[in-house]
């Protein structure tokens, strides 16, 4: 296996943090330090799928904002009554 990189340091005097990338034929692993609370996994893995869905893509930052605005607006108009109760 390839290192890419090897990324370590002390966060307090006690505590030593290590965490080691690894790029292999088809995939690169990340080994981090057990300690890790699982809802800050869950929020890092959610963006790095994010990143590999739209590495791909060919939309404009203008085109996005436009279709986030329609679907805000739509959302608005579907529970406007609800929420303005």
């Amino acid at each position: 296996m390839f290192k890419i990189k090897e990324y370590s340091k002390f966060t307090s005097d006690i505590d030593f943090v290590k965490m080691v990338i690894e790029r292999t034929n088809s995939e690169i692993l990340i080994r981090l330090s057990s300690d890790m609370e699982p809802e800050t996994l869950q929020r890092l893995v959610d963006y790095l799928k994010y990143l590999e869905v739209t590495s791909l893509s060919k939309a404009k930052q203008v085109d996005i904002d436009k279709l986030a605005k329609g679907v805000k607006l739509g959302l608005w108009e579907r529970n406007k009554g609800r929420l303005t109760s």
